[in-house]
């Protein structure tokens, strides 16, 4: 884990949905950039004269891939600061201090459980950085489920990547959720799905990844269900 501040460059920036962009980030003092799956990294923006209300986290969303290059892929978040300042302020080409990677949210190295993987909006980045790692160093895994809540199929982020991914792991299995509409997939809350899942499978292990009150419904079903709570590991955004 790297502390010091470290120079990057934005070197692209797709528009994902309507709210939500894809930042690729340049470590330009590095060669290539290591981190684990799960990791995130903290951005220093010129939004305010005290140090630590500068400072940002965003999951990295892409896998390591022997570049010095990662993505982050981030929400507006219309009545903050930070958000507002990278929608409105950072273009291609602009230079950008992180540090990182950080972070405990990661995969064991030795996949021995099934794992249930419970997020909603970009609460996906950390498991689509580990999903696509496992796919491609071919590692073996148990059963990987990814439960994915968001309110219209438009907010469904890296959609058909995550399909196609699943044709290609035999043992990924991926379910988006729609809350506010009617379509070919599931439609409700996560917690419905996953409740259903992981029944009768009591060694599975729970990565919940996403707002405040989603986690903590999650962690409360589960340990109502009987789980352990070493058994329910999170990463927690905003």
């Amino acid at each position: 884990m790297s502390l010091e501040w470290q120079n990057g460059k934005v070197v692209n920036i797709i528009d994902e949905t309507p709210s939500t962009r894809r930042y690729f980030i340049e470590a330009t003092d590095l060669e290539t950039f290591d981190f684990k799956p799960g990791q995130f990294v903290t951005l220093d923006l010129p939004i305010h004269e005290k140090k630590n209300k500068r400072w940002r986290s965003y999951s990295i969303a892409s896998a390591p891939n022997g570049t010095n290059i990662f993505e982050l892929v981030i929400v507006l978040v219309e009545d903050g600061l930070g958000t507002p300042f990278l929608f409105n302020n950072i273009k291609i080409g602009d230079p950008i201090l992180f540090r990182g990677p950080a972070g405990i949210f990661v995969l064991p190295e030795i996949i021995e459980h099934d794992y249930f993987m419970i997020c909603t909006g970009t609460g996906i980045a950390p498991f689509r950085s580990m999903i696509q790692h496992i796919h491609n160093n071919q590692l073996n895994a148990k059963d990987l489920h990814l439960i994915f809540g968001t309110r219209t199929k438009s907010d469904l982020l890296y959609f058909e990547e995550l399909n196609k991914l699943q044709e290609k792991l035999p043992n990924f299995n991926f379910v988006p959720v729609l809350s506010r509409e009617k379509w070919e997939g599931k439609t409700g809350y996560v917690h419905d799905i996953y409740k259903e899942l992981c029944e009768g499978n009591p060694h599975a292990q729970f990565l919940l990844c996403g707002w405040k009150n989603m986690i903590d419904d999650a962690k409360n079903n589960l340990l109502a269900m009987g789980y352990d709570k070493k058994q329910i590991h999170f990463e927690l955004y905003g």
